[in-house]
């Protein structure tokens, strides 16, 4: 069976140029906020690491991984052929309303 894999509610942005532009901008400022800015750099880099880290298959080496999404690859192949092959039974035919 295969596990459970969560399903992220809303994405999240890592993107770390705007906060990375804040710091400049104090920095040119010399402004005393450099270092609040700063904080938030770090905060984020350390969600993104969590989140990297909590990601399914990170523990896998890519040959294993490889291995796998090939594996994946022909079942979904296989089903496709076989949702196909039932297709074309005609058993799922539905009647066109008149």
């Amino acid at each position: 069976m295969a596990a459970a894999v969560p399903v992220v509610e809303e994405a999240e942005d890592y993107s770390f140029l705007p906060i990375i532009h804040d710091v400049i901008k104090c920095m040119d400022k010399d402004s005393p906020d450099v270092h609040q800015e700063l904080n938030k750099l770090k905060t984020k880099i350390q969600e993104a690491r969590e989140q990297i880290s909590s990601m399914p298959g990170i523990d896998m080496s890519p040959a294993v991984q490889e291995s796998k999404l090939r594996t994946l690859r022909e079942q979904v192949q296989t089903k496709n052929q076989l949702l196909q092959k039932y297709k074309s039974l005609c058993m799922f035919d539905i009647p066109k309303p008149s």
